[in-house]
């Protein structure tokens, strides 16, 4: 099969890349699912574009700024370790980067807040992303990588917190999710 090398553009990282390789072709498919591109539509800062009007980013910028954030600290840490580095424990960690935020909302976590008063299970954004991971279009692009791949994902994003160095990529202190400029 052959793989295409993809590209968007984007307002503060300029290119991102998607390689044209099966794991990135994989993310490529997965980044043109119905829940990943819905996220075009959702704010990443609420309505704070009424007060700085360039502040427009939407959750679907932001998961391709975190993505690419991702990559580049998986770079340093292939670098730092070497023959140590764990290539599945990377590919894991890059992919949940991309669809960390898929099960957010409108007005995202003004949403949450009202909803969790209501008891509405769909304003958790992180109980609907596990769903949508394990569940939808996003876990059929996934199995290309193994049966389990979605569930590791998700498993990832749900626990909110490092297991290992590559989870910290995701869910630290210093994670690519805080370190994206979409979120500034």
């Amino acid at each position: 099969m052959a793989f295409r090398l993809q590209r968007i553009r984007d307002p503060l990282h300029n290119l991102v890349e998607f390689r044209a390789e099966k794991f990135e072709d994989m993310l490529w498919r997965v980044l043109q699912t119905k829940p990943l591109q819905r996220l075009r539509r959702i704010k990443q800062l609420g309505f704070s574009d009424l007060v700085y009007p360039g502040a427009t980013h939407s959750r679907f910028a932001h998961s391709v700024g975190t993505f690419h954030t991702a990559r580049q600290l998986m770079r340093v840490i292939k670098q730092h370790l070497g023959k140590e580095f764990l290539p599945h424990q990377a590919q894991v960690a890059l992919a949940a980067s991309l669809v960390h935020d898929v099960g957010h909302g409108p007005f995202s976590h003004a949403f949450e807040a009202v909803g969790k008063k209501l008891g509405l299970a769909l304003a958790d954004h992180e109980h609907v992303s596990d769903v949508l991971i394990r569940d939808s279009e996003i876990a059929d692009a996934f199995k290309t990588l193994g049966s389990g791949f979605a569930n590791d994902v998700a498993a990832v994003i749900k626990r909110g917190r490092p297991g290992n160095m590559y989870d910290a990529v995701v869910s630290s202190q210093f994670d690519a999710d805080r370190l994206d400029l979409h979120a500034a």
